[in-house]
């Protein structure tokens, strides 16, 4: 286990250094986020107060999901994994005494980790200081906050999990990118990240509870707004442990037939 932490530690020190990306960034996650408070307000305006969120719950997911977003977005994966697949340099990887699926697992980890606590801080404290309507407000009580940290982890697993199962099918591709498009391009939406769930028709909403992307930001988000409380919480919270193991073993398993039939061309 130890051997993995260093393998998350490494990443984490890499990811770190780039600041002025974070900056630059930051800068356009604001924008955004001021922009879509404005947009749903004038959604809430039209519609009297029957948007299927409070308003003040959906500025809270806003805010969060700007915060938060290098923790779950699946789209800006490890391009150095891609990379390596494709290139053939898997085979050093394949080298090393240690389980590549928990090695990659852990480098992913500590890459979204480090970069999410560059931005996540400045976005919070400005989405604080937002002028009443816009403004981030604090957590129901202290114990939906220790709730929104549990399933921030466990969200975090889940997108990883995914993103390695992505990254295992890779394999039996000549290039990634078809991979790439046909999975993280539905995420965003499947996932909440365009729209919160609860405004999709109740048919759809149905489906998409039963997909694994429901249990990645989702869930940690609903919960802090006080949109997600009382008895939905504990299936949810069951529902992210089951997507995170069963995307492992999924990952796992498509990892040991890839192992089986790894070619490495050149010399």
């Amino acid at each position: 286990m130890k051997k993995y932490y260093l393998f998350f530690r490494l990443r984490f020190a890499a990811g770190i250094q780039y600041r002025m990306a974070a900056v630059t960034a930051l800068t356009t996650q604001l924008v955004w986020g001021i922009m879509e408070c404005l947009a749903y307000k004038a959604v809430d305006k039209a519609s009297c107060g029957g948007m299927p969120m409070d308003y003040s719950a959906i500025v809270s997911y806003i805010w969060l999901k700007e915060a938060f977003l290098a923790l779950f977005n699946t789209w800006a994966a490890d391009n150095d994994l891609f990379e390596m697949i494709k290139s053939g340099d898997i085979s050093y990887e394949l080298c090393r005494p240690l389980s590549v699926y928990a090695m990659w697992f852990s480098r992913n980890v500590g890459g979204r980790v480090s970069e999410a606590l560059l931005r996540c801080v400045p976005v919070l404290l400005c989405a604080i200081v937002m002028p009443g309507p816009y403004r981030l407000g604090p957590p129901v009580s202290a114990e939906v906050f220790g709730l929104f940290l549990l399933t921030v982890v466990l969200g975090l697993g889940v997108t990883v999990a995914f993103c390695m199962l992505v990254y295992m099918l890779c394999f039996f591709t000549i290039s990634p990118q078809g991979w790439r498009m046909v999975f993280t391009g539905g995420v965003d939406f499947l996932s909440g990240h365009l729209i919160p769930l609860p405004f999709f028709p109740a048919k759809y909403l149905r489906v998409a509870q039963n997909l694994p992307f429901a249990y990645m930001h989702n869930v940690p988000f609903r919960i802090y707004s006080g949109d997600l409380a009382g008895k939905e919480i504990l299936p949810a919270v069951l529902g992210q442990v089951f997507w995170l193991l069963a995307l492992i073993f999924a990952g796992l398993l498509v990892w040991k037939l890839a192992e089986k039939k790894i070619v490495i061309q050149g010399g």
